[in-house]
């Protein structure tokens, strides 16, 4: 008897031992699989290139008619609201979603027939009946993110690199109901959208004057759990666009949810209870594979790995101060410019937090005051890069 109990007891400590041992392998597992789809979206992107001379675009598509702003749902147009992810589509094995996408098609989510049809391009990202949207694309995935199901549409947990700025990306060089470009917008353009991507507008591999090797492409992020991550959901708060918490204060100073208290200081991971979102749910981190929209498939390199998404919960989360995440330990991928993979560490040098964002009126073109992870965002600042 006394022999048996022994038996078991070694038993029990070789699984103790073990089961660690196993998830670690499974993870490890998981990350390599998660850093191949980035591959594959690297050459997703050189293959594009190659074809049309010129990067996919980060905001495109069709303008429904008569024209409206391009925060309106629509079926009939997607409202140049379209990700970079979706023109990738035919260059990652997904031939047969792009066409669904590029015809007219009547088939909906619910089974139903829509009529009139669906445009050529989809309507607008946010249509749940339109089943290319809801679509869970697996190059899309890390497999190390739990995420799945409602309120996301189809997620996404890599978003194109927008730069260390958030200054007007919603809008591009264009007016609100997306039918002419601007003088004034075009201006803040030029001056903030430092990214790999320039939202709305065609980019070319001759722009990233900081080398291809020396920028990052795309960014890993998670998708939202609806937990209180605070890499997921913005805080529950508006603040308007000129008010304490809205478009000219986050410009100001990225760290304004850190200095404002809404980190839980207990679990530093998550907000503060009453700082979660309780609506909005549907505007959260990785939501929509399909949409342009910063919050939805894009990253910025302002505050370092793995720090909040900072911004007012309304207006799609436009103005939020966004970085890469991931569910690994310690950092995140990237996807540099000339197809390479890196994982970037919490700890990479970033500068100061609280420095105001480059734009129009603070000093264009300068160096990133986000050290070397702002540099590394940034694609013609000529900025001086070490090895990370």
């Amino acid at each position: 008897m006394v022999e048996l109990l022994v038996v078991i007891a070694i038993i029990g400590v070789l699984v103790g031992l073990l089961l660690p041992a196993v998830q670690a392998a499974r993870e490890a597992a998981r990350r390599m699989s998660c850093s191949n789809n980035f591959k594959q979206m690297g050459l997703a992107i050189h293959n594009y290139h190659s074809a049309f001379n010129q990067m996919p675009t980060h905001g495109a598509g069709t303008n429904p008619e008569p024209p409206d702003a391009w925060f309106r749902t629509s079926t009939t147009g997607n409202r140049v609201r379209l990700s970079a992810l979706v023109p990738m589509l035919p260059y990652i094995e997904q031939q047969g979603l792009w066409e669904q996408i590029s015809n007219p098609s009547t088939q909906r989510t619910d089974g139903g027939v829509q009529s009139p049809p669906w445009p050529a391009m989809g309507p607008t990202p946010d249509q749940i009946q339109y089943t290319p949207w809801v679509n869970e694309i697996p190059t899309f995935r890390c497999p190390s993110d739990p995420g799945r199901g409602l309120p996301a549409l189809g997620r996404t947990n890599y978003g194109a690199c927008l730069g260390d700025s958030i200054w007007q990306l919603h809008f591009g060089p264009y007016n609100n109901n997306r039918t002419a470009i601007t003088n004034g917008r075009a201006r803040q353009a030029r001056a903030a959208h430092r990214g790999f991507f320039m939202p709305l507008q065609d980019s070319k591999f001759r722009d990233t004057l900081d080398g291809l090797s020396n920028t990052i492409a795309m960014g890993e992020m998670i998708t939202a759990l609806q937990d209180g991550d605070k890499r997921g959901n913005s805080v529950a708060t508006n603040g308007g666009n000129s008010g304490p918490f809205g478009l000219a204060a986050l410009r100001r100073n990225p760290n304004i949810c850190t200095d404002n208290g809404y980190v839980d200081p207990e679990r530093p991971q998550f907000w503060l209870p009453e700082w979660q979102q309780q609506n909005r749910r549907n505007f959260a981190r990785g939501h929509r594979w399909a949409d342009y929209l910063p919050l939805m498939s894009g990253v910025t390199t302002i505050l370092p790995p793995n720090r909040e998404a900072c911004g007012r919960f309304n207006a799609l989360g436009t103005t939020l101060v966004a970085t890469v995440s991931s569910r690994h330990q310690g950092g995140a991928h990237v996807l540099m410019g000339d197809g390479a993979v890196r994982f970037v560490t919490d700890s990479i040098e970033a500068g100061n937090s609280n420095a105001e964002n480059i734009w129009q009126n603070n000093v264009p073109g300068s160096a990133s005051p986000y050290g070397l992870w702002g540099a590394l965002g940034t694609r013609a600042s000529k900025e001086t890069t070490e090895e990370f």
